[in-house]
């Protein structure tokens, strides 16, 4: 449905007549090179009149009947095709992008008090299980970044949703800890390209009016990944279903992880609908290709006619121009072209101006994420833990974290002595998931206050409120208590998430936002490996640490954004 309108190879609309428009500029004559055409643009950018009615639009007013003339640049486009019907589709199936990731990261940490059984797992060898995930992702994030900045949004996308929908079937059929933690590591190095290039290519479609407060509602998808894996969790695992015989098991916690494998497969042929990034191709030089899709995304929200989209010419600003030279430089192989690009654009990165992005974002990243990954995928096992410790001495009202751990580490199921069951009561999940609900509200407000507070107000906010709560837990004295500081927890720290997205994702340009964005994930993953495996080692050895190390990481990470620039409301670069 979405495809036949907006999808540039389908598209009725790709049938461009007039030759003006493949070359993007306006003159009758052909120019007699790519240089000539260059300067002819910008020739024509230097001299274009204003139309009377610009300024208006700079305020907000936008009338799409009356239009920019027959000119624009992509922000002017973008905003002429309308907003409605193809970008609320565009949201649906980018949030399920977010959605099916955040289900294969989050679902390990529910069936890891399951699996301690069948893998024989200790404390270490489960903060090294949450964390190969992340070690993938490391990985993938930078390769599958860098080819989608070659290469283009939507194939990277289809391919990385496949590539991961059969990891994860495959570890749901491993027998031993060694199998099961390769194919999660293929796993990640898909995952690892999913977020960086799913947020790019859906900020590319969005005016920037609309830019902050939709990147936040993608956000939220996270939740309701959240939401999906705790519910399926709750329902699945303690259920005892599954097949048992001498040489395979395929028990209840391997079926759940079945069952999260299914929104991969459904965006995998969901995305075959959506066309490519048009700032994508227009950073390619491919303006008729971008030209059709604004004028199939103006079909699909107003219902109009494609002839009466009032942009029939798309112009250049200087750092476009700049991006097309590079494109057009002489590289044979494709191949090689893309290795290029990718060595050329983590050089960028690390090239003033925008070093300093580059140090900031990785820094946010890193330390937002030792806290985010290092407390949320251990909430269900300290759950357990205080379960654990409740069945054992029912006479005792009050225990701290650190008492509850030491008891099950010296004297429980994690001992030496101690007989391990993978038997977890339905309330441990039950618990998980009125913790990951907390953050609704959470997001609900992110996405009506993105745009009005600004990012930077959101992200410093968040990270605060989160280290308080990372903070207090060494004070916590029963589960009820547990519960209520994790789900405040859950709830400030998705917050912080939409924000730090939103930030990050604006703050590059176009042709290194998804490099950019992906270097910031490799620190993300990084930080998601350190917070597991640090809080693994300290939460049974040295207890009080990790709580107040990820408080101050927080703190202090999200304070460091304030040396970004402001991008609420701005033009996308």
């Amino acid at each position: 449905m979405v495809e036949s309108e907006t999808d540039s190879s389908n598209s009725k609309y790709t049938d461009v007549k007039d030759e003006r428009l493949a070359n993007g500029v306006g003159s009758k004559e052909q120019p007699s090179s790519k240089v000539d055409q260059l300067r002819q643009t910008a020739l024509q950018i230097a001299t274009k009149t204003q139309p009377p009615h610009l300024a208006d639009s700079k305020k907000g007013s936008l009338d799409p009947e009356r239009g920019y003339g027959s000119k624009a640049d992509f922000e002017q486009a973008i905003e002429l095709t309308g907003y409605g019907r193809f970008h609320y589709i565009l949201l649906a199936i980018c949030g399920l992008v977010s959605t099916s990731e955040e289900m294969d990261v989050i679902s390990m940490s529910f069936i890891l008090p399951s699996a301690q059984c069948d893998l024989d797992l200790n404390t270490q060898s489960k903060g090294w299980l949450n964390s190969i995930i992340f070690i993938g992702m490391m990985v993938g994030a930078y390769v599958w970044g860098s080819v989608a900045d070659s290469l283009g949004r939507k194939k990277v996308l289809i391919v990385i949703s496949i590539m991961n929908a059969f990891c994860i079937v495959a570890s749901s059929f491993s027998q031993s800890y060694e199998v099961f933690m390769v194919f999660r590591f293929l796993n990640g190095a898909a995952l690892g390209g999913s977020g960086p290039v799913i947020w790019s290519y859906f900020a590319e479609f969005q005016p920037k009016a609309k830019r902050g407060s939709m990147l936040s509602f993608m956000a939220a998808f996270w939740t309701i990944g959240n939401l999906l894996v705790a519910g399926l969790a709750w329902l699945i695992i303690p259920s005892n279903i599954g097949i048992h015989t001498a040489g395979f098991t395929f028990n209840s916690w391997r079926i759940f992880l079945m069952v999260c494998s299914i929104p991969s497969f459904i965006v995998a042929g969901l995305l075959l609908y959506l066309p490519e990034s048009p700032k994508f191709l227009l950073s390619q030089g491919k303006f008729e290709e971008a030209l059709a899709i604004f004028r199939g995304i103006y079909v699909t929200n107003t219902g109009k006619a494609a002839a009466l989209y009032p942009v029939k010419e798309l112009v250049l600003d200087d750092k476009l121009m700049n991006e097309l030279e590079e494109v057009k430089k002489p590289i044979k192989n494709k191949y090689k072209r893309m290795l290029y690009n990718i060595l050329d654009n983590s050089r960028q990165l690390f090239r003033s101006p925008i070093l300093k992005f580059t140090i900031i974002s990785i820094t946010i990243n890193l330390t937002f994420h030792i806290g985010y990954y290092g407390l949320m995928m251990w909430f269900p096992e300290l759950f357990n833990r205080f379960d654990e410790f409740t069945r054992a001495h029912p006479d005792v009202e009050e225990a701290s974290v650190c008492q509850v751990t030491n008891y099950v580490v010296s004297l429980g199921s994690h001992s030496d002595a101690g007989v391990c069951s993978a038997s977890i009561p339905s309330s441990v999940f039950l618990e998980s998931l009125i913790t990951v609900a907390a953050a609704l509200p959470a997001n609900v407000f992110a996405v009506l206050g993105m745009d009005k507070l600004g990012r930077k107000f959101f992200l410093v906010f968040s990270t605060m409120s989160a280290g308080m709560c990372s903070a207090s837990m060494y004070f916590v004295t029963n589960k009820h208590q547990n519960l209520a500081v994790s789900a405040v927890f859950s709830g400030v720290i998705s917050m912080g998430n939409a924000s730090l997205d939103c930030l990050i994702t604006e703050v590059f340009p176009t042709n290194l936002r998804a490099t950019g964005v992906a270097i910031s994930m490799i620190a993300a993953r990084f930080g998601g490996i350190l917070g597991n495996v640090v809080i693994a080692t300290l939460l049974d050895m040295y207890c009080p640490a990790p709580t107040f190390i990820v408080a101050v990481l927080l703190a202090s990470g999200g304070l460091m954004c304030l040396f970004l620039p402001n991008t609420t409301r701005t033009a996308l670069s």
